[in-house]
């Protein structure tokens, strides 16, 4: 449908300090009738300064029964999708009519991806029969299984070739690459979670990450290097049950859902579950864990991470009801599900990670619409902290977070209610890469938006030949 230049009246919620959410009550969030109609089933609306200029939907092989649009990467003119069933590559070489230059299916969910140079890196998190592209599900965890990491090689982007798979315990939920400093190898980070008795390769306890070394000359000889325990007191014990989104619950720490890292700084985020925490990676293989947050009354999941440009905050997510629960209204509130801001404050093995506020979206959702926090990258505007995030179905937003604070949104892009239920679920992944907004949507393919604002404009100015979201770099103030 054409994008239209309106929307309900909205309102964004920042809250501050330790008395958030005392504050919040006192501040008040407009309610669903205040804020105007839902956008009609499949109706785009964005703030003025958004346009829609582009989507190609879910196609064959990855579309129809098990498609799910995840994460994407980004080299040169081309933009890597990961989906459950396998990952498309796009030519963006002209944004404004972006083409698929292949597809691969390959399943095995999340099928996360990064490339450096010309490999192409996947995540496999769910049981499959062997390593293959021609797996099928496992679902018994006491017979033979593979999951973990697989590797690609895609010089050719029309053509990308299988190379090597490596197998991790528990699986290959997301994963993060840390190039090494001579530039020979590159490092990936595997996070995986959720062990079980009755899983033969996924025991607990799982206080670990599982970290693979790629030699970039000769990716055949990729191999497991190192499992580092992040938590040897077994992390944040949980509580409550997560099978109701209204009443508070933490999901209790068995590894990391995700690892941001700032190689130049030396630091990575985790958002481990129960546990937020900031890492020293002066040594790859030997990561240690220097500071460590919980907030019990707030977080239910630590889901993902981003570092300011300079290294100065974090800013993590609360993934409440694990993408599936409708927690943009105003019974759930603005303080949970929401984005936490921390300063790193201190020097050293004193850094410490410190709340300043609370950021969620104000614009609510109709009860069967998933909103959630979700995976967002800064925009690269010298002197200042300007953020694109995926919320789901709450769409795309744009939010300053220069002064931790005081957050604002700058920007949005919103879909109505899937007029297909197959095509429901929203926004994945939004990221900013050389001038334009990419967004990977779990049902309707992947979008590209334009963003033209005096705030933003300083960020076309910039170009990476590379980007993977998770590994951070900086680009000047």
């Amino acid at each position: 449908m054409p994008s239209t230049r309106r929307g309900r009246r909205r309102t964004a919620i920042a809250v501050a300090g330790v008395a958030a959410a005392t504050i919040s009550a006192l501040l008040g969030v407009p309610s669903a009738s205040a804020q105007g109609q839902f956008p009609g089933p499949d109706e785009i609306v964005t703030s003025p300064n958004v346009k829609h200029v582009a989507n190609i939907p879910a196609t064959a092989p990855l579309k129809g029964t098990g498609s799910t649009g995840t994460d994407l990467a980004f080299t040169g003119d081309y933009a890597i999708a990961g989906n459950y069933l396998g990952f498309t590559i796009y030519d963006i070489k002209n944004p404004r009519q972006p083409k698929i230059a292949s597809q691969v299916l390959c399943p095995g969910s999340q099928n996360d991806v990064s490339v450096s140079g010309n490999l192409l890196f996947l995540s496999t998190d769910s049981r499959r029969s062997d390593d293959s592209c021609a797996s099928v599900a496992q679902s018994d965890g006491t017979k033979a299984y593979w999951e973990g990491m697989k590797i690609f090689d895609i010089s050719d982007k029309r053509n990308p070739r299988y190379i090597r798979s490596v197998e991790t315990a528990c699986g290959s939920h997301t994963h993060t690459l840390v190039p090494d400093k001579r530039g020979r190898d590159v490092y990936i980070y595997v996070s995986s979670y959720s062990p079980a008795t009755n899983i033969s390769k996924c025991q607990p306890p799982h206080d670990i990450i599982t970290i693979i070394k790629v030699p970039l000359r000769n990716p055949a000889a990729a191999e497991v290097v190192a499992t580092p325990n992040l938590f040897p007191d077994g992390g944040n014990p949980g509580r409550g049950s997560s099978g109701n989104v209204e009443v508070p619950y933490v999901v209790a720490t068995s590894g990391c859902h995700d690892i941001t890292v700032f190689p130049s700084k030396n630091l990575a985020a985790g958002a481990c579950m129960g546990d937020g925490v900031l890492i020293d990676i002066v040594d790859p293989e030997k990561p240690r864990v220097i500071n460590r947050v919980q907030d019990d009354d707030h977080f239910a999941f630590w889901h993902s991470a981003t570092f300011t440009n300079d290294g100065t905050k974090v800013i993590f997510t609360d993934e409440l009801g694990g993408g599936g629960g409708a927690t943009c209204n105003e019974k759930i509130g603005p303080t949970r599900g929401a984005n936490g801001i921390y300063d790193i404050t201190g020097r050293g093995n004193q850094r410490a990670l410190e709340f300043r506020s609370f950021y969620k979206i104000g614009r609510y959702q109709t009860p069967t619409e998933n909103c959630v926090a979700h995976n967002g990258s800064l925009l690269p505007v010298p002197g200042r902290d300007i953020m694109v995030q995926a919320w789901y179905s709450g769409g795309v937003q744009l939010v300053d977070y220069t002064n931790s604070q005081q957050p604002k949104e700058i920007g949005f892009f919103e879909r109505g209610p899937a007029a297909v239920s197959a095509e429901s679920g929203g926004v994945w992944s939004a990221y900013y890469y050389n001038g334009f907004i990419y967004a990977s949507d779990l049902g309707k393919g992947f979008d590209v938006l334009e963003v033209n604002d005096p705030a933003t404009d300083p960020a076309k100015s910039y170009r990476w030949t590379e980007l993977n979201v998770q590994t951070q770099s900086t680009y000047g103030r």
